[in-house]
């Protein structure tokens, strides 16, 4: 086999493998790396002190002003998503990245909770995560 069609093949199968990895990848996870991924990062650690870790998102859903804040952040609420797909993609981000409180077991969010809160997105991100985070530890 001549060099010239070694690297052909090698070309085509390459390209077929990215094919199938890109067709093993949809709905909220491809929603997740084409909205979330580039702040908050593949592994969700986010970047400390400017974009918040997804790690123990969960803990927001123990209060409705907390489900309320994940669907009317910035990121989530001016994404292009449907309220459909944000509300599969907030249950997505919990599942892997909160197990433990996917595991037992919470309130998934739904297209009507999403289209409810979704609009304005919030102006102040940061002082209300700040008073949720203080509301939930002192209720711990």
């Amino acid at each position: 086999m001549s060099a010239r069609r070694a690297l052909a093949l090698a070309f085509a199968l390459a390209c077929a493998a990215s094919a199938r990895t890109a067709d093993a990848v949809g709905g909220p996870e491809l929603d997740y790396m084409l909205q979330c991924q580039g702040c908050h990062l593949p592994d969700g650690s986010g970047s400390p002190g400017a974009v918040p870790s997804l790690h123990g998102v969960g803990r927001f859903l123990r209060t409705s002003r907390g489900r309320e804040y994940l669907i009317r952040v910035p990121g989530s609420s001016q994404s292009p998503l449907s309220d459909a797909a944000l509300a599969e993609l907030l249950d997505w981000i919990v599942v892997r990245f909160d197990p433990e409180t996917a595991a037992r077991g919470f309130q998934r969010f739904d297209a009507a909770e999403v289209a409810r809160w979704r609009r304005p997105p919030l102006a102040e991100v940061d002082a209300l995560r700040a008073a949720l985070l203080r509301e939930l530890s002192a209720g711990e």
